[in-house]
């Protein structure tokens, strides 16, 4: 363990922070994009796994750069008489007990024509949220209060911007949500970036640092050989066929 600011960094920590160095779509080719190479974890299946986040998303903050945390759960709607009322402390007892920093995936299920109105997240919550160790959240609705929240520095993926919206209502804690096309479970780890998020188990971090450093040092390599003075067509074959020979 080491020290900084006065907080004590586990192992784990220091990782999450070294995985902000990667781009998502990185830390997907090794969890499981590529399947076929010896640095992929192959922890779901390439296309059905629902590991990461389809185009219905987009990057409210792109100059933050990458955010990873530990994955928090909600679920919200328009508020009804007939749904559960949860406890209002419900949440914060949720976000209060996971491991920080906290990656927030939050699913809007909205009554229908309500879905693109709904500026659920705004700056008091994310006010609250940063104060019990949210750096990022991941909502399949809008959200509003973009000069607010600018300066907070907790990144947002979602649907885009609306100014307003209605009653709304907590429906659910700390239970698995599926938001553009990825399903999650509390305390998993979400990795985010202004192409979208990929999530994985935390007991993969070591291994997802490793083969992620592992495969930027392979596409290093493999790009140079194309800036390389006198590059052609030729010898890009000409040195296929001898990487092919040397692996056989």
């Amino acid at each position: 363990m080491t020290e900084k600011g006065g907080e004590t960094l586990t192992e784990d920590d220091k990782i999450i922070q070294e995985l902000r160095k990667f781009d998502t779509a990185t830390i997907c080719n090794v969890v499981a994009t590529y399947p076929g190479s010896d640095i992929c974890l192959k922890l779901y299946d390439a296309w059905y796994g629902e590991y990461y986040t389809d185009t219905s998303l987009r990057c409210i903050y792109p100059e933050y750069g990458p955010v990873c945390g530990y994955a928090a759960t909600a679920w919200y709607s328009d508020e009804k008489p007939e749904h559960t009322k949860l406890d209002e402390w419900a949440l914060f007892d949720h976000l209060d007990r996971l491991r920080k920093p906290i990656v927030l995936v939050a699913r809007q299920t909205c009554s229908l024509g309500l879905e693109k109105r709904v500026g659920l997240f705004g700056g008091n919550m994310t006010t609250e949220f940063k104060a019990f160790g949210v750096q990022g959240v991941v909502t399949d609705g809008p959200m509003r209060d973009f000069v607010e929240i600018k300066p907070l520095n907790v990144q947002y993926l979602a649907t885009g911007m609306t100014s307003g919206h209605g009653p709304l209502q907590l429906r659910g804690v700390g239970t698995p949500v599926t938001v553009a096309g990825m399903t999650v479970m509390p305390g998993e780890i979400v990795h985010m970036d202004q192409c979208g998020a990929c999530k994985f188990p935390a007991e993969n971090l070591r291994d997802v640092l490793k083969f992620a450093t592992e495969l930027i040092r392979r596409e290093k390599n493999y790009q140079m050989k194309f800036r390389e003075p006198g590059f052609g067509l030729e010898r890009w074959k000409s040195q296929t066929a001898k990487e092919k020979k040397n692996i056989v």
